[in-house]
């Protein structure tokens, strides 16, 4: 993985930072880019050489931030997350979908045409944290 100095976080926006259970974040870090295109823009190690201290990702051109936990330092373990979902605007859900199952995504909200005008469906990846895939319907 690339380490560009330049990139230590978005430029501006909002941008999600995960917490990423039981030192997964490394392999967190695979099933982004096997599963969404994730980009690596930066990734360092905690000194023990294992869990991610931070990382920085572009993924369909937004930036998520994410880390592995560290109980040592805020006396949580093994985080389940919940009440939030990342939503990927794309030029193809089916595309996305496939490609994010296939990975290991669990679906939670099968992807359909949706009476707002969008196929869309909603996956959790194999961290806990849950992603809506959407895109306009072709007409």
């Amino acid at each position: 993985m690339a380490e560009d100095r330049t990139q230590q976080g978005p430029a501006g926006g909002v941008a999600p930072h995960l917490t990423i259970p039981s030192r997964g974040g490394q392999a967190a870090i695979e099933f982004y880019q096997r599963a969404l295109g994730a980009e690596v823009l930066r990734m360092m190690l905690a000194e023990d050489g294992e869990r991610v201290m931070h990382a920085h990702l572009r993924i369909n051109g937004g930036s998520v931030m994410m880390h592995d936990e560290f109980p040592e330092m805020n006396g949580e373990q093994d985080i389940q997350p919940k009440g939030v979902v990342l939503h990927l605007q794309v030029d193809d859900a089916d595309e996305w979908w496939n490609r994010a199952i296939l990975a290991g995504g669990v679906p939670i909200y099968p992807l359909a045409d949706q009476f707002w005008g969008d196929r869309y469906g909603q996956l959790r990846d194999p961290f806990g944290h849950s992603w809506s895939i959407g895109a306009p319907l072709r007409t």
